[in-house]
């Protein structure tokens, strides 16, 4: 067992439709699967949607307390009116944290997957096995949960190179 404190993160993979949401506790070396789901989104206006997303991070920040969360970046996407769409649902997201006080921060998805999987080109199915596998899970996570497990992961072993330059 490490003698570093334990660290709880929630991993967002921001959708306007699905949004997947990961929690895990790192403590050294160790990572451990707290919670995951995919957020199904209700249809309708953009801002309803937000306003579902905002309320159900708030409950999930509540029951979890994290300590950080780690957020997929935009990428850019081919379809401008996409990307703003997904803009809004990543800033909704980071809203949730910071008005909790909680630190963001943000990683590429090839960021992500070379961390977790080792090539920044990965596919979904890479994805989900490793977060399975890294995470002890009996089954394999949905694509937007295993995704927002990824982001914390990432950031779980950031984390931990970092402590390790900084000779902690």
């Amino acid at each position: 067992m490490s003698l570093q404190p334990p660290t709880i993160i929630l991993g967002i993979d921001p959708g306007s439709q699905i949004t997947g949401v990961g929690v895990i506790r790192s403590q050294g070396n160790e990572l451990k699967h707290i919670y995951s789901e995919s957020l199904k989104l209700p249809k309708g206006e953009l801002p309803l949607r937000l306003e579902d997303l905002y309320v159900r991070l708030q409950n999930i920040i509540a029951q979890t307390k994290p300590d950080i969360v780690s957020i997929e970046r935009v990428f850019v996407a081919k379809n401008p009116q996409s990307a703003l769409v997904l803009g809004h649902a990543r800033g909704a997201a980071m809203l949730s944290a910071v008005t909790n006080k909680i630190p963001v921060v943000e990683y590429s998805a090839t960021e992500i997957k070379k961390t977790v999987v080792g090539k920044g080109r990965a596919d979904k199915a890479q994805v989900q096995h490793m977060m399975r596998v890294l995470l002890g899970l009996r089954v394999v996570p949905e694509v937007d949960a295993s995704d927002a497990l990824a982001a914390a992961v990432c950031h779980a072993h950031h984390q931990q190179i970092n402590k390790v330059l900084k000779g902690a």
